[in-house]
């Protein structure tokens, strides 16, 4: 109808203009759209509402190709319709078996026939979406809440720029422990400022420093928390610019480094340096060089990149909602290892090294993975499994 096409026009133009200045509201955004898609749009079967999903998600997308999050969101809806229509078939609402699912993804299966008539797959799937939506409005809160774990008393931590999931981690930790942080004010944008400010008015003594201080001031941190754009596949990070020199300061005075991302943040795409387009964001050089300086600015050509990447070999914990992870990157292939289901560690490390790698390489890998994972701490008392992520 006229009032969805409104509103997608609405989301595009914020989406283009800027207006949505974090990944959650580019997410939660995207995802009452496809809501009101989904009830108000005419489909007759669930094939006729992923191909209007996938038409109206790739405008979505084509609007603003760095925000990661939109296309993220756009397939998790496309896999909710697609599991509550084939629990409907199978008359099970307890969702899909994931072991026929990994052997029709590893065995190429037949594609599933979408045109038959399934009764309520509407309100099903909008049950779902709600969930999800539930799930994405308490994803800061739920990483806030495992703070406690990660931060002890009299701490020093570094942290860059604005983060709504790092300062609301920062406050859950300061209710019981006493610790000072050291917010990087993050130039040309200068969004520490506003962070230092927020932290500071929640009562955590806080220091504000320049981009250039970084190196001198690591020897005195304990752990560096950040947030981050995107999580891609291979573990890295499309975070701000300026978070690739943190993590390499880090790494030489051995301080880890920990990111708080939510689960809609993970992206299945692998950076790419000549595709700079779609992985990063170019904004105006007015916050670099004034446009009033009219004499320079026409001899030099200024790039302003919004985003850096930071290789997965330089970050050491991932913190999610109802998840915790590290990336181990073995014989050039990254393994995201979650804690806290041993039992299919084996299985799945088998299965990802057995796919690419030699009879030597395998042995060899396999070893180092395991003394990996028995050399990291344990968040709980079932241990942790391998997964790899290519």
């Amino acid at each position: 109808g006229d009032d969805i096409s409104d509103r997608i026009d609405a989301f595009l133009l914020d989406l283009r203009l800027g207006r949505l200045q974090s990944s959650y509201e580019v997410a939660r955004g995207t995802m009452l759209i496809m809501r009101k898609l989904i009830s108000q749009c005419r489909w007759g079967c669930a094939g006729e509402l992923l191909e209007r999903i996938r038409v109206e998600g790739k405008k979505l997308v084509s609007a603003h190709p760095s925000e990661t999050a939109v296309a993220n969101i756009v397939r998790r809806v496309l896999k909710i319709v697609r599991d509550e229509y084939a629990s409907a078939l199978k008359g099970d609402k307890a969702g899909s078996d994931v072991g026929s699912e990994l052997h029709v993804l590893f065995s190429g299966g037949a594609e599933t026939d979408y045109s038959k008539p399934v009764p309520n797959l509407k309100a099903s799937v909008i049950e779902v979406i709600n969930e999800h939506l539930s799930d994405l409005e308490g994803s800061a809160d739920n990483i806030a809440s495992q703070a406690l774990e990660h931060i002890h008393s009299d701490e020093v931590i570094m942290t860059f720029g604005k983060s709504t999931t790092v300062h609301a981690f920062l406050k859950g930790a300061a209710r019981k422990r006493k610790f000072h942080v050291i917010v990087i004010e993050s130039g040309p944008s200068y969004q520490g400022q506003v962070m230092a400010k927020k932290l500071s008015d929640a009562g955590i003594e806080t220091t504000l420093a320049t981009d250039s201080a970084i190196f001198a001031l690591m020897s005195r941190v304990n752990t560096v928390i950040i947030g981050t754009h995107t999580v891609m596949a291979d573990g890295g990070l499309k975070a701000l610019n300026g978070v690739h020199a943190l993590a390499l300061a880090a790494k030489h005075h051995s301080v880890p480094v920990i990111v708080c991302a939510a689960l809609f943040k993970l992206s299945p795409h692998f950076p790419c340096s000549y595709d700079q387009d779609t992985f990063n964001k170019i904004v105006s050089p007015h916050d670099v060089m004034s446009f009033s300086e009219g004499d320079r600015v026409s001899k030099v050509q200024i790039q302003n990149a919004v985003f850096d990447y930071v290789p997965p070999d330089l970050v050491s914990l991932f913190i999610s909602n109802g998840q915790v992870f590290v990336v181990v990157v073995v014989s050039g292939c990254p393994y995201v290892v979650l804690f806290g289901f041993f039992s299919e560690c084996m299985l799945v490390c088998l299965l990802c090294l057995c796919l690419s790698l030699s009879f030597g390489e395998k042995l060899t890998s396999l070893l180092s993975i395991f003394l990996t994972v028995e050399a990291m701490p344990r968040h709980t008392s079932t241990g942790c499994s391998v997964k790899c992520t290519t």
